[in-house]
């Protein structure tokens, strides 16, 4: 009974941190809304906007639990300071004349991005009916984690829970997003495991909002910054394809040192930076093969997805399994269980 009691106000302590994290969330972003966008586009409008890129970097460091941990980095501190970062050259997602205050907070703080309605991505809007399924999915793949089986199986568990996780929180924030102002907003993700390329996996189908962040604030500019240089179009291409990788290693090597405040061993960069490589010299093979010689995508389909989950077991998820850190969340999940079921019981 002590335990349990102990477990809950351990919750119940993570609930106020969280409760304050939020709350200080919403203050800054009103201060933006009413303040910095009444400033003038560039420098100005960045100065103003500098301490709150700042305390968006530091909230992560006042949660302690896995989940809101993770959470608060990839929306608060990785997406909404790339739409804040935009938002100084009046640019992506955050119009600078909103006219509703509750329109700027939910697309500043949540990781949505309306669907221009063309036919191209008529395809790509969410579809609400999958949610419930995809929970019911992610539950039965703790299973091989909460059980310790063989660690391919485990491995694999890893993979599917995260595609999982990304697209049940994503996809719930479109949902509330849709209900409050009607509009259609893009799929968290496009069934990634159909992929049939490295380019058509990170491209077009993983983690769309994360892909359309990247590309807007690290990939563009870049190439936009090198075509009209000595490199030409094509290196410039080239370069901001192994940028964009470099920082999406960077930015989830913050992510993991949040969760597991461990110093980082830039696995997870290399695996990104591999993929990089890859994804430049996948295309190259391309363009020089021609269509008339690519392969099946009954043949490239599980190549691609078969070297994701190698190199991801390789590079990408140690970090996290020798600290412990699936364990942990398993357990904190159990607890927050446990304690709802004591209030009712």
């Amino acid at each position: 009974m002590n335990v349990g009691r102990s477990k809950c106000l351990e919750m119940e302590g993570e609930m106020k941190n969280l409760t304050k994290v939020y709350v200080s969330v919403l203050i800054s972003l009103s201060y933006c809304y009413f303040i910095s966008s009444k400033l003038p586009k560039g420098m100005f409008r960045f100065l103003s906007l500098s301490p709150v890129l700042y305390q968006f970097s530091m909230l992560p460091l006042q949660l302690t639990t896995v989940l809101p941990t993770g959470v608060t980095a990839l929306f608060i501190t990785w997406l909404t300071n790339s739409k804040l970062l935009l938002f100084t050259f009046d640019m992506g997602p955050l119009p600078p004349n909103s006219n509703s205050l509750l329109h700027f907070l939910s697309f500043a703080c949540l990781p949505i991005t309306q669907t221009l309605k063309t036919k191209s991505n008529s395809k790509l809007t969410f579809h609400p009916i999958f949610l419930p399924i995809k929970a019911l999915l992610f539950l039965l793949f703790l299973i091989p984690i909460k059980h310790k089986l063989h660690p391919a199986l485990v491995l694999t568990s890893y993979c599917t829970i995260v595609y999982l996780l990304v697209d049940i929180l994503m996809g719930l924030c479109n949902i509330l997003v849709n209900a409050t102002f009607g509009v259609e907003l893009q799929l968290p993700s496009d069934d990634p495991y159909l992929s049939t390329s490295l380019r058509d996996f990170w491209g077009r189908r993983w983690n769309l909002i994360v892909t359309f962040t990247l590309r807007h604030t690290v990939y563009n500019p870049v190439r936009s910054l090198l075509t009209n240089t000595v490199l030409g179009p094509q290196w410039a291409s080239v370069i901001g394809v192994m940028v964009t990788f470099l920082v999406s290693g960077l930015m989830h090597e913050l992510i993991f040192y949040y969760v597991t405040r461990v110093s980082p061993t830039w696995e997870v960069t290399c695996f990104f930076l591999l993929h990089g490589v890859c994804v430049v010299a996948e295309f190259g093979a391309m363009k020089w093969l021609g269509h008339k010689c690519r392969l099946h995508w009954a043949v490239t389909g599980p190549i691609t997805v078969g070297f994701v989950i190698a190199t991801a077991a390789w590079l990408f998820f140690p970090p996290l399994m020798r600290t412990g850190t699936g364990e942990r969340s398993i357990k904190e999940f159990n607890n927050v269980v446990e304690c709802v079921m004591g209030i009712f019981y």
